[in-house]
């Protein structure tokens, strides 16, 4: 048994990084393996896929036009801030309420109130949060994800929206640019314009959510070592860093275009096989531990992101 599982852990890991996999599959498939077998190199596992997520986070910079994000920034500013401030400030009581623990309940809150999976790739390791939560919340999103992509598109011919109220809507409930993209496209091109401008102006905002959470957490480490307690030391999530000087070279140096496109494949190919791995460090008794409660919290954050956009978007508050 042991050897069957290298075999299969070797090889479904080499068929992540083919690109015929995509995100939420490859992560399906790490879990169904550690639920199928005893992880014949957990730990070797857990360090390889946190270095490869850091390192797919910065080379996803390579897709992101700053011009565009900037341009859709102007119009969308107000209604992305507070959309953004209304989901981690639900987030976070509702995981006080439903007694979440760990750092899946503020990897789920970031991941809904900005950019998905994306969001949670980069503040996961600034948190230092374990497989298992890295797993969970990812798991919770995409499974969000799947569902938005198919009921938003009928949902918005049945309220009638507009093509512009359907991309702002997409933009600001749900959570993945991809999935935005996909139910946008079902709708309309001008829904798809909309839809995918505002939406990368929301991701931008991985940058200063990141900066924060390391500075607190930084803080909270000194506190923990001037009570006598050396602590876990924080370090500066320089791969934010990079992150945005890659978007910087992809949107101002136009020399750089084929090998800033070839740079973006690799990391969604990266993030494709670092999802396999998060997902194959699950067990049944983390599953257990862990529990239903992160599930819930995605469920009810989303509802409630999703209800209150649509809301203010249908009475003419948020527009363009």
């Amino acid at each position: 048994m042991p050897t069957l599982a290298k075999i299969i852990f070797v090889l479904a890991l080499a068929f992540s990084f083919t690109g015929w996999l995509s995100p939420p599959i490859a992560l399906t498939l790490g879990i169904l393996f550690g639920l199928s077998f005893t992880h014949p190199y957990i730990s070797e596992s857990r360090g390889i896929a946190r270095t490869l997520l850091q390192s797919s986070v910065v080379a996803l910079g390579f897709g992101m036009n700053l011009q565009e994000v900037l341009k859709a920034g102007r119009s969308g500013f107000a209604y992305t801030a507070l959309g953004i401030s209304f989901a981690l400030l639900a987030g976070l009581a509702l995981g006080r309420i439903l007694q979440v623990r760990g750092n899946a309940s503020f990897l789920i809150t970031a991941g809904t109130a900005i950019c998905g999976g994306s969001a949670i790739a980069a503040i996961g390791p600034i948190l230092q949060a374990e497989e298992e939560e890295m797993a969970v919340s990812l798991g919770t999103i995409f499974i969000l994800n799947s569902i938005a992509l198919l009921i938003f598109p009928p949902a918005g011919k049945a309220l009638h929206l507009s093509q512009s109220q359907f991309g702002l809507w997409a933009a600001l409930a749900i959570h993945d640019t991809s999935s935005v993209v996909g139910a946008a496209t079902k709708y309309g091109p001008q829904a798809l314009v909309i839809g995918t401008t505002v939406k990368l102006a929301r991701a931008l905002w991985i940058v200063p959510l990141a900066l924060a959470v390391a500075a607190v957490k930084r803080r909270r480490s000194q506190k923990i070592a001037v009570n006598g307690d050396s602590g876990a030391r924080i370090q500066f999530p320089w791969f934010i860093a990079f992150f945005v000087l890659a978007a910087v070279l992809n949107t101002y140096f136009p020399a750089f275009e084929r090998p800033a496109h070839w740079l973006f494949t690799l990391g969604r190919l990266g993030l494709t096989a670092t999802l396999f791995l998060i997902g194959s460090g699950i067990s049944r008794v983390t599953l257990r531990e862990v529990g239903w409660r992160p599930l819930l919290l995605g469920v009810l954050l989303w509802l409630g992101v999703g209800l209150a956009s649509l809301y203010f978007i249908r009475t003419g508050v948020i527009s363009l």
